[in-house]
């Protein structure tokens, strides 16, 4: 090498060499890993706004469906089953489910007249994510006619490149055995999809048309539709009903028509085609396996494997669970456990993938500045008079609200969906945030709600449907990070670690420490980005109303106001200063980017980026010393939003409740600090907040208790109450002033919301949205299993009452 070349001297080139192949071996851990867990994460239940629909994490691809009703009457439009829909059950849900490995629900339909059970389990090996089996179960229910017959529709539809056809009896009467669906995709390779005979009786009639088609055989219609149609399955099953009813009734008259069981069924042509319908007709009890075999497998599932893996899953679930999530004293007896692992296993069975376009709204509109007195109505027309566009199409893997009524990724909601998951799944919970963080765009902007494609656009009322990147919400995900950085700390304290080697599947992150750092390390610039973007976009005026305060920038307004709702704040129709000004100041948002500013402090210290983590602190002390500044009221002993009154002077607008609390909930309020007495006060007050069932959200003694909407005035919500619990908890376990009033708040909290959400599940087989004050039932949404199961975590929780805290021992 020539004397002049810029390479290295010989230590440090081997120095260089030292660093770049311990970077080459990151990388590598980093691959592995990924690949690891995308390969048990490939297939699942991810289609969650139905009661079973199966899907892979891949765009366009196949995907699959069930379809039931009973055929004793001529009312199939009224009960044929496909979504999840509110109110037309008595219950449904995971009893128990694993994502990585599977598990069983359970389908109590009383207008069918049966109780549907579906198992799904997952089947490792091979080059294209493994493979999987669903047995389906039909159980008739104790009112249940003598012979009720049920007619039950698999499907499976193929968008994308590929093929996909049935094999199996051309004849018009149907197969008699097993139907096969062979296919092909490039990401899937090869691959088979086995719809087997199962077992169970059918019905038989004297009625000429059995004998034309016999209902002991399985019915399989193939077409071709246009792919944007492809999600219509129902749609495309009852034209399908039709078009045989339509020849049926001609060819036997109306005086002499076929039953109905034989009415409602498809023409048997099996075929090629990119959707394909497979019918069954049963009387009574039935029971059937959909079996996917990936050719790459070693070996191709049976019915017979999938029994055997249904009974080590469940039994691998129970352990599992009751190691991490067992409830604590004094939720130790009747059906706390069931009813945990229920809460639980609908969270993560509530797990979807989603692609599609989306509606934006990027107009440089001035209206949308919200500058100005009146802003709001200027805003609205803005809305109106701009085009939304279609962007996209974008993919999101994440948690849901509640799958009859909230189908699709609210980026709030999913913060706290994933507290819970990450106990039990650290590497799930991180491909969930870096989902999310993928739809970022170049400003910093995530849309508050996911409604990516037609499937999902059906859900929602029009108005609801277009995103505007001047909007924020809750920064809740960074909440997740920071729990993810106390599980680094534990397994870095803890030498042995034995639980995360020995769940090394679900702690692969955890195992390996550098491959965590490096996870962070791709992600802290987009943490970064959005932190700034909130900062720049949600920044409140401080300065052009001689406020007093310790820093002239730490005052943020959420965007999107109107006079009865911020919907970007996540609470709704809560009570806010009226008429809404630009100078408002809005407390829970300084709230929130002040625990987002810890969180990224504490990210950016792990990364050695010091001269982040010294900017950062300062931003956190500033803004910590506002919330006193700005919106601590000595009157009212609570903190407060601020507003402009109409003689442009700064105003403090009390409505107590959650808004209120933002401080001591977002972890803000210091042990000792002087606030703290009167905050855990308000918490406690039985004319204010605290009710036998949980925090109410507004004041019982406010104008605007039970008003209106009535939506976040008064009922209790979880999400906010769980974020009470553990504040509480921090403070019981510390020396301090209030460590006595926090244990026993603690104490009592935790007691009332387990027991509130579990007396109203027994009642009526449901976690629902929130819960009434005065009678602790639950009401609004149905089968709410987002936030709602953070009960299960309150209810792991440590039992102080009686013992001793952690600096008493």
């Amino acid at each position: 090498m020539a004397r002049n070349s810029r390479w290295p001297s010989s230590p440090l080139r081997a120095l260089t060499f030292a660093l770049c192949a311990q970077l080459s071996l990151v990388d590598a851990q980093v691959a592995e890993i990924e690949k690891a867990s995308n390969d048990s994460l490939l297939w699942g239940p991810y289609r969650p706004n139905l009661y079973f629909g199966v899907r892979p994490r891949i765009p366009k691809s196949l995907m699959g469906g069930l379809m039931w009703t009973k055929v004793e009457d001529h009312t199939v439009q009224h009960t044929l089953r496909h979504t999840c829909e509110q109110h037309e059950l008595d219950g449904y849900g995971w009893d128990e489910y694993d994502v990585r490995t599977g598990g069983r629900q359970t389908i109590h339909d009383p207008a069918n007249h049966i109780d549907v059970t579906t198992e799904f389990i997952k089947f490792p090996g091979g080059q294209h994510g493994g493979s999987w089996g669903a047995r389906i179960k039909g159980t008739p229910r104790a009112d249940a006619p003598p012979e009720l017959k049920t007619t039950v529709v698999w499907y499976n539809t193929l968008e994308g490149l590929g093929s996909l056809v049935a094999e199996g009896d051309v004849e018009e009467t149907g197969a008699e055995g097993d139907v096969v669906l062979k296919g092909m995709t490039p990401e899937l390779g090869e691959f088979e999809v086995k719809i087997t005979s199962g077992k169970g009786d059918h019905p038989q009639s004297n009625h000429p048309s059995f004998q034309d088609k016999p209902l002991d055989r399985t019915l399989v219609a193939s077409s071709q539709i246009p792919p944007e149609a492809l999600w219509q399955s129902k749609q495309v099953l009852f034209a399908q009903l039709k078009a045989e009813i339509d020849t049926l009734v001609p060819k036997y008259g109306e005086e002499n028509p076929p039953p109905p069981a034989q009415v409602y069924t498809i023409r048997h042509q099996p075929g090629h085609g990119n959707i394909h319908l497979v019918q069954k007709v049963f009387e009574g009890a039935f029971e059937f396996d959909i079996l996917f075999s990936s050719a790459s497998a070693p070996t191709a599932i049976t019915s017979e494997d999938l029994t055997v893996q249904i009974n080590s899953v469940t039994s691998g679930f129970s352990a599992r669970f009751t190691d991490i999530f067992r409830p604590q004293t004094p939720f130790v007896k009747e059906r706390y456990e069931e009813f945990s692992k229920s809460l639980f296993s609908n969270l993560i069975g509530g797990i979807g993938y989603f692609y599609g376009d989306s509606r934006v709204d990027r107009s440089d509109d001035p209206a949308y500045e919200e500058d100005n007195e009146g802003f709001w109505e200027d805003a609205a027309e803005a809305r109106a008079r701009n085009q939304a566009q279609l962007e996209g199409p974008s993919e999101l893997f994440t948690s849901i609200p509640s799958r009859p009524f909230f189908p699709r990724g609210f980026l709030w909601d999913e913060g706290f969906h994933l507290l819970p998951v990450i106990d039990w799944d650290v590497d799930l919970t991180l491909d969930i945030i870096k989902s999310w963080f993928n739809l970022m765009d170049e400003e910093g902007w995530i849309a508050r709600e996911q409604i990516l494609g037609a499937e999902a656009r059906s859900k929602v009322p029009e108005e609801f449907q277009v995103q505007y990147p001047h909007y924020a919400n809750p920064p809740t995900l960074f909440m997740v990070i920071t729990s993810f950085l106390d599980k680094l700390d534990a397994v870095k304290a803890d030498t042995s670690n034995e639980k995360v080697r020995a769940e090394k599947s679900y702690f692969m992150q955890l195992a390996n420490r550098e491959a965590a750092l490096e996870y962070l390390r791709k992600l802290y610039p987009l943490l970064k980005r959005q932190y700034f973007w909130f900062r720049k976009t949600q920044a409140g005026d401080i300065k052009s109303y001689d406020r007093e305060a310790f820093s002239t920038k730490e005052g943020y307004r959420w965007r999107g106001r109107t006079p009865r709702h911020v919907l970007t704040s996540g609470l709704d129709d809560y009570p806010r200063a009226q008429p809404p000004h630009p100078g408002e100041l809005h407390l829970d948002l300084l709230s929130w980017v002040g625990m987002m500013t810890k969180s990224i402090r504490r990210i950016a210290v792990y990364l050695d980026e010091t001269d982040d983590a010294a900017q950062f602190l300062k931003f956190e002390e500033a803004i910590v010393k506002n919330l006193d500044d700005l919106h601590w009221s000595a009157k009212e002993k609570a903190y407060c939003d601020a507003t402009i009154d109409e003689y442009e002077e700064n105003k403090l607008v009390c409505h107590k409740g959650y808004i209120s609390l933002f401080p001591f909930l977002t972890g803000l309020v210091d042990k000792d600090s002087p606030k703290l007495g009167p905050i855990l006060d308000l918490i406690g007050d039985e004319d204010q907040l605290w009710s036998e069932h949980g925090l109410r959200s507004l004041s019982k003694s406010s104008e605007f208790y039970h008003t209106e909407e009535d939506y976040w005035r008064g009922p209790i919500w979880m999400n906010m109450n769980y974020l009470a619990v553990q504040q509480l908890l921090n403070v019981a376990q510390q020396k301090g002033p209030q460590q006595a009033k926090a244990k026993q708040l603690y104490t009592d909290l935790r007691k009332n919301l387990v027991r509130t959400v579990y007396e109203s599940w027994k009642e009526t087989g449901f976690a629902w949205e929130q819960y009434n004050p005065e009678t602790g039932k639950g009401q609004r949404t149905q089968h709410f299993t987002g936030w709602t199961s953070l009960v299960v975590k309150i209810m792991s929780m440590p039992d102080l009452e009686g013992g001793r805290t952690r600096d008493e021992l």
